[in-house]
């Protein structure tokens, strides 16, 4: 049998998320793709913002690295457009980090023009931008594609520091939310 409709687990759990932490906003789904996934509005349909959802499964379940490097709860690995971020009609671009072993879900909450101006700034020039995101138990959150072993035990110690790569502002951040939408 053949869904007419079916949204992704990503989407489900953005839905799911601002419905249960911000109940003066309504969660609406799109009828066809548009590169827009979600609209929130306030209760009385005055503001909106609009969403697309970007899910990863958690990587570190799968690997070694969860072993090596425990301070890292969530990581997430994407292939993204740059042309698409350039030219995205939504808001903001939402990324889903899974934590394997806790079952809670990490949020980077980000508009995607400040997005490619990042990936920009890192010196990310293929296309398309493969990703990492990795949050700390310090709810650190970084861009680590690339980085090497030696930098990657500073961003578990704390002690890292490049500004390009840190997402920490957009990290469970749903800045539409304070205004209504």
């Amino acid at each position: 049998m053949r869904p007419i409709f079916t949204i992704h687990s990503g989407e489900y759990l953005v839905g799911t998320h601002i419905e249960e932490d911000f109940p003066h906003l309504r969660v609406w789904i799109p009828s066809r793709d548009t590169g827009v996934d979600l609209l929130v509005t306030d209760s009385r349909q005055n503001k909106v913002a609009s969403l697309q959802v970007k899910f990863s499964k958690d990587y570190l379940a799968s690997s070694n690295s969860s072993s090596e490097m425990p301070e890292i709860e969530s990581g997430g690995w994407w292939k993204l457009s740059a042309d698409k971020m350039a030219s995205s009609e939504a808001d903001y671009w939402v990324f889903v980090l899974y934590q394997f072993h806790t079952r809670k879900f990490d949020f980077v909450v980000v508009p995607p023009r400040a997005l490619l101006a990042r990936y920009e700034r890192i010196g990310a020039h293929s296309n398309p931008i493969q990703t990492y995101f990795s949050v700390t138990r310090q709810a650190r959150c970084w861009e680590t594609r690339g980085l090497g072993k030696a930098d990657l035990q500073l961003v578990c110690s704390g002690s890292y520091a490049n500004v390009a790569r840190d997402f920490t502002e957009f990290l469970n951040v749903w800045p539409f939310a304070a205004s209504g939408a």
